[in-house]
């Protein structure tokens, strides 16, 4: 398999897990970077994506071409690349705010293209387009685990990316908690005496939410541009490392984590006050609704059970787990 997508240490970090998860599933992956060398060395030498991306293939022959959302691949550049290439051509849309209008512009040239909303998939019969499933996202146990930390990663209330003015208005509502948010932009906002940091890798993304008495989880807008997003990353890696969450309602929550026992739902400002406020209070229920979580995480919702559904739909093999 040929993995392409944008791998680096911070906003796609992710990109390697699911690397890691292939290859825990007995695939023999290749990766290309979509961000790619930079530089004026680069440059001088002209090595535009469509050689990179041309070289790639002919060298590593794959069987399944699986490009992780890929919006720097025209369609042009996907179909010429398939004419010469035997490959299947794959597209995860991981990105739980994609609509059916932005998949659209880019589906076309795949042979099977996977959406982390249900809203979208499920409407996305339209002529000229490949089948399109479900898939959220998900998380990897290993990396997305319980540990204590200590010092700036302690907090009551944690929320960590990047800042928007949705994210903004609501996390306003609930300083009084003992907020601390992490992540690009809040040092613009008027939360920028609640920052921690700005600039996260991975780790200390985890360090953030696992140092938190309870994680707040909230889209980066209130507005669903005419679809309901899907899960976001954070929802499936907060039930893993293991801290009880209150989560900004969206439907497709409720197919993966049961209200009240796995996971705390707000459909408003007040909801996350009132429920910030008995999570805090009864840390023993809280505790145990985020043990719950973890649970439902590690035995549904890795990246092993993602892409073994994702091998299984496109026909290589059974996969090892059911």
């Amino acid at each position: 398999m040929l993995l392409v997508g944008a791998f680096d240490e911070a906003m796609h970090a992710h990109a390697a897990l699911r690397r890691r998860a292939l290859e825990r599933l007995n695939c023999r992956v290749s990766s290309f970077n979509l961000v790619g060398p930079g530089g004026l060395l680069n440059r001088l030498r002209r090595v535009g994506l469509h050689d990179r991306m041309a070289r790639a293939v002919r060298q590593t022959d794959p069987a399944v071409v699986l490009v992780l959302e890929g919006s720097q691949l025209p369609p042009e550049l996907v179909a010429e690349l398939k004419r010469d290439s035997s490959a299947l051509w794959v597209n995860w849309f991981c990105d739980e705010r994609r609509t059916h209008t932005s998949i659209s512009a880019l589906a076309a040239a795949y042979d099977v293209v996977f959406a982390a909303g249900s809203a979208v998939a499920e409407t996305s019969e339209t002529i000229g387009l490949p089948p399109m499933r479900y898939l959220p996202p998900g998380c990897d146990p290993s990396v997305h685990r319980p540990m204590r930390s200590r010092d700036q990663f302690r907090a009551n209330v944690v929320f960590a990316g990047t800042a928007t003015p949705h994210r903004e208005r609501l996390l306003s509502e609930l300083v009084e908690f003992g907020l601390a948010v992490w992540g690009p932009g809040w040092r613009k906002t008027k939360l920028r005496d609640y920052c921690r940091g700005e600039l996260l890798d991975h780790g200390d993304y985890i360090r953030a939410y696992a140092g938190a008495s309870v994680a707040v989880n909230v889209q980066c807008s209130g507005e669903s541009d005419g679809a309901d997003p899907g899960c976001n990353r954070r929802l499936f890696e907060l039930a893993a490392i293991g801290v009880p969450q209150v989560v900004e309602d969206r439907p497709d929550i409720h197919r993966h984590f049961r209200e009240g026992s796995e996971i705390l739902v707000a459909r408003s400002a007040a909801d996350f006050r009132v429920l910030l406020a008995e999570a805090l209070q009864d840390r023993a229920w809280s505790e145990q609704v985020a043990a719950g979580a973890r649970q439902r995480a590690l035995t549904e919702h890795t990246y092993m059970h993602r892409l073994a559904a994702l091998l299984r739909d496109v026909g290589m093999g059974q996969p090892l787990l059911a």
